[in-house]
């Protein structure tokens, strides 16, 4: 059956060529990653070119790392249909799998230039969680990654969400959680308190980045559950208890989404959120009380490499600042 108002997630034609919506988004969400990159990277007399290089990296790395990911957790049905692998416009990537493949890829690059891996980390933090905030969006023009059924008067009086978001969230004849609505707002929040943050004297090198991971995976921890299409496993059953236990503060105002129970009983991205948090945490906390954060944030970032060509008194604390980083 088809229902009126949905937007085409076709934006326009070329032929037989077709330019989805969900591509436009994910375009321009790494265009203002790396306009953030590149603006805060004049601080500390980074090139745009180096951010510029890292997105024409990165993305794919991210692309690639986001659709294993997923893949790899759903095989059965891809198996047979190996083609559909590559069908990426079609939906089916995981941010954490994104994640995974951008690290992999700004490791080896950072060390490639020579610079420490927190301190240009920290730059992008606010860059993946304005890329994320934006690309949640794709999903919406998708009809993906939405929750459990609701009211309509729950999305429209009670949400007082526009005509065009409760009219996408109407999946053959069902309205939806807009899931995808609730984190890009969460991430919106953590946008603004990373760029207020980074401006505090506090503030060491790596302990932004950790901010982000804390922030994001707190808002996915909860919104994750209300979704019906989570990537799951079987585990133990304390486990799940532990994660219902946790999550149950949120029953006052929702319900989870359906889980399969043939399918798993532990959603992946709610224990790999659980997980962040702790060693965002941890990680913080040790190096503060070990006295290994000795660098912050707003310290000068010199590549080992350029500092070995300019050399030069000018440039010297801030070379003995690059040295005291290295891993």
């Amino acid at each position: 059956m088809n229902f009126p108002f949905l937007i085409d997630p076709v934006a326009f034609s070329f032929g037989a060529l077709e330019v989805r919506w969900y591509g436009i988004i994910l375009g321009t969400a790494a265009l203002v990653g790396l306009l953030l990159a590149v603006q805060e990277g004049k601080r500390f007399g980074i090139k745009p070119d180096f951010f510029m290089d890292l997105l024409l990296l990165g993305v794919p790395s991210a692309i690639i790392g986001a659709r294993i990911y997923y893949v790899a957790f759903t095989w059965d049905e891809y198996k047979n249909n190996l083609g559909a692998i590559f069908k990426i416009w079609e939906g089916g990537i995981a941010i954490y799998g994104a994640l995974i493949g951008a690290f992999i890829c700004g490791i080896l690059y950072f060390r490639y230039k020579g610079y420490n891996f927190w301190r240009i980390a920290d730059i992008c933090a606010p860059s993946l969680i304005a890329g994320q905030m934006i690309g949640r969006w794709g999903n919406f023009m998708n009809q993906e990654a939405y929750g459990g059924p609701v009211e309509e008067s729950f999305l429209r009086d009670t949400l007082h969400l526009p005509g065009f978001i409760v009219n996408q969230m109407n999946v053959n004849g069902v309205f939806h959680h807009p899931t995808f609505l609730y984190e890009s707002l969460w991430n919106l929040v953590g946008l603004i308190l990373l760029l207020v943050i980074r401006r505090q004297k506090f503030l060491r090198a790596g302990e932004l980045l950790a901010g982000y991971f804390i922030w994001y995976s707190i808002g996915r921890f909860f919104i994750e559950a209300l979704r019906t299409d989570s990537l799951a496993y079987q585990g133990p059953a304390w486990l799940e208890s532990l994660i219902n236990a946790l999550w149950s503060p949120m029953t006052v105002l929702f319900e989870q989404g359906y889980l399969d129970p043939a399918y798993g009983n532990i959603r992946i991205s709610q224990l790999l959120a659980l997980f962040l948090v702790i060693i965002g945490i941890v990680f913080i906390v040790v190096r503060r009380v070990n006295g290994w954060a000795n660098v912050r944030y707003s310290d000068p970032i010199v590549s080992t490499k350029e500092a070995g060509q300019d050399g030069g008194s000018a440039n010297a604390s801030a070379d003995k600042t690059a040295k005291t980083e290295q891993p």
